[in-house]
């Protein structure tokens, strides 16, 4: 599935849509150990992510939680918002539903990024 749209690799990790519709996807998505997401938000959808293996390390409107598997983090349309994955050796993997009325890529504004990739993606 390599270079499909369902399925990209990023400098992070990778994610996979499961599943997408007018108002709503779905995403599986996995973080390597010590790295982390940019510092983003979104005009246009909420976020609810399901941490299924590891601990996730969240950062909100920079208010920093720790999510572990089986728990669940909700992200409201407008709030800055990270996920990290603080584990050496543990992949981070959580499910991400969105929720809202656009979901395109260019619906990311980062506010701070570890790649480089503060306007593009």
């Amino acid at each position: 599935m390599e270079n499909s749209p369902k399925f990209d690799e990023r400098p992070w990790g990778n994610f996979t849509i499961l599943d997408e519709g007018d108002d709503f996807k779905v995403k599986r998505i996995e973080v390597l150990p010590e790295k982390r997401l940019s510092y983003q938000k979104h005009a246009h959808r909420s976020e609810h992510w399901f941490v299924v293996r590891g601990t996730a390390k969240v950062t909100l409107n920079g208010a920093e939680i720790l999510v572990k598997a089986g728990e669940a983090v909700d992200i409201p349309v407008g709030t800055a918002h990270r996920v990290e994955n603080p584990e050496a050796e543990v992949l981070l993997v959580f499910i991400e539903t969105q929720t809202g009325d656009y979901f395109g890529e260019d619906d990311i504004v980062r506010l701070a990024d570890d790649f480089g990739r503060m306007n593009q993606e």
